[in-house]
């Protein structure tokens, strides 16, 4: 088989590295105008020369996202205005985040925020937020579930996001339910928490009576900005008049199905387990990362599993480590997609680097994604029989643990997976494989023609009864222009 790369003939730039990240970077990596010029006077960026500056302003925070979320700490009386409230709000979801300037400022906090938004009129913002070494995703709350289990963030924010919150009977702010852990936020800044005209008036109204029905209430309030605090057990749900809606979910329903999986205008009930804890039994954070999570008995598993697991990827690590070192810098790495994760023991390791992990969770296995948020870790679901929804040039690093071997078993195609993890990888950045000898043996067949090089290969150290027998392989993909490959094909 040939592969065939898409060309880009524009002069791209290797991305400027984190921190400086955050506040600028290359025009040339994200050649879009539009949004710059369409938010300059709420200082969202603006276009310096051969950059794109960040002064991290947003439609309701134009004096800064940090001034905003010290606010909203503020607003629900946290200590020393600091929304991470000592360490038990850790996972955000920011709805329509923009540029991501909110997430942004929370990482000094230690929180860190899955930054969603559509391809829409604005114009690739979430490829804005990864350029920018923020964690986003290519997502919108539509008809199908996004892709996190429940309960997996103690605060949802929605800043001026242009969502319709009261279409077919609330089902977008369900969603939002079915996601946030118990007593978890949802602050909302927008017009309609003011409500100066008539429109807004009613949206309020409307939206208020909604959100009691659902048993939120309201945590704080000031001109337009609005929290929301969900229950902590479901005695309030028990006590609603019969009839109520929106109903409770059936029964049957699991509430961390995702993939594919069609919302519903329902609300998701806490498990006997959460009553009986009377919420997530979460451990703050940073201590959440290494303790067993809550919810690690839905699989059976024991935590001496769990602590052997998180000590073996500790090694893995190390091992990588070792074989990167002569190529990389202590900035080189910001974003890094864990293709398999099973428990998040990989990112879990790489908790004193400079860096953020998306871990992924294969589709038709264990749905592991509950553990990793408990952890205090983000991801999401996928199958990579598909491409990924992400823009081009995102992710500095990709760890590919016997991903290939299972696009064997199920019958996809290895060349269109390199294609894919080609497509996602910045230049100069790396891949490690971490396989079976053939699959190594595939990939080098394929080396020259996506324009990769060879790091370094060795043998798997045998830390684990899952190992047997891979190899672990070093690539990292090189800085080329468009014209050398036709120049070279005459």
């Amino acid at each position: 088989m040939v592969i065939v790369l898409g060309f880009f003939f524009m002069p791209l730039q290797v991305p400027i590295k984190w921190p400086r990240s955050r506040d600028e970077v290359w025009k040339a990596n994200i050649p879009h105008n539009f949004l710059a010029k369409e938010k300059q006077d709420q200082n969202w960026m603006t276009e310096k020369g051969e950059k794109i500056i960040f002064p991290g302003g947003g439609t309701h925070f134009h004096y800064g996202a940090g001034k905003y979320i010290a606010s909203l700490a503020n607003m629900l009386n946290f200590s020393n205005d600091n929304l991470n409230n000592g360490g038990r709000i850790r996972t955000v979801l920011d709805v329509g985040c923009g540029v991501a300037s909110f997430g942004a400022y929370l990482l000094s906090s230690d929180i860190i925020a899955m930054s969603v938004a559509p391809n829409d009129v604005h114009q690739n913002q979430i490829q804005f937020a990864l350029e920018r070494g923020i964690p986003a995703y290519l997502g919108v709350l539509g008809t199908k579930r996004l892709p996190y289990p429940s309960r997996s963030f103690e605060l949802a924010h929605c800043s001026r996001c242009r969502i319709d919150w009261l279409q077919r009977d609330g089902i977008l702010l369900l969603e939002l339910d079915r996601l946030l852990r118990p007593g978890g936020y949802f602050a909302y800044s927008s017009p309609e928490a003011y409500a100066q005209d008539e429109e807004d008036l009613r949206i309020w109204r409307e939206m208020s009576a909604l959100v009691e029905r659902m048993c939120w209430k309201i945590a704080a309030k000031q001109n337009q900005t609005v929290i929301w605090v969900k229950p902590m057990t479901n005695d309030c749900y028990m006590e609603r008049e019969p009839g109520t809606q929106p109903p409770l979910c059936r029964s049957d329903d699991d509430p961390d199905a995702v993939y594919g999986v069609k919302m519903e205008a329902c609300i998701t009930p806490y498990s006997d387990q959460t009553q009986r804890t009377r919420g997530s039994g979460l451990a703050p954070w940073p201590s959440r990362l290494t303790s067993p999570p809550p919810r690690l008995t839905d699989f059976g598993h024991s935590i001496d599993m769990f602590e052997k697991d998180t000590e073996v990827w500790q090694r893995r690590i190390e091992n990588y480590w070792n074989l990167l070192k002569p190529k990389i810098k202590a900035d080189t790495l910001r974003n890094i997609m864990d293709m398999k994760a099973n428990f998040g023991s990989f990112a879990a390791a790489l908790k004193d680097k400079d860096v953020w992990v998306m871990n992924v969770v294969p589709e038709d296995g264990p749905n592991t994604l509950k553990l990793i948020y408990d952890r205090g870790l983000l991801g999401s679901v996928h199958n990579w029989c598909e491409a990924y929804s992400t823009y081009p040039r995102t992710y500095d690093l990709l760890h590919a643990w016997t991903v290939f071997s299972d696009m064997e078993r199920k019958g996809c195609s290895g060349e269109d997976l390199l294609i894919e993890m080609d497509r996602m990888l910045r230049p100069t950045g790396f891949i490690i494989v971490r396989d079976k000898r053939p699959v190594v043996e595939f990939i080098k067949k394929h080396l020259t023609a996506l324009h990769w090089e060879a790091v370094a290969t060795a043998d798997a150290d045998s830390d684990s009864e899952q190992d047997d027998g891979e190899i672990v392989f070093v690539i990292q993909k090189k800085m080329w222009l468009a014209t050398e490959t036709l120049r070279d094909s005459e």
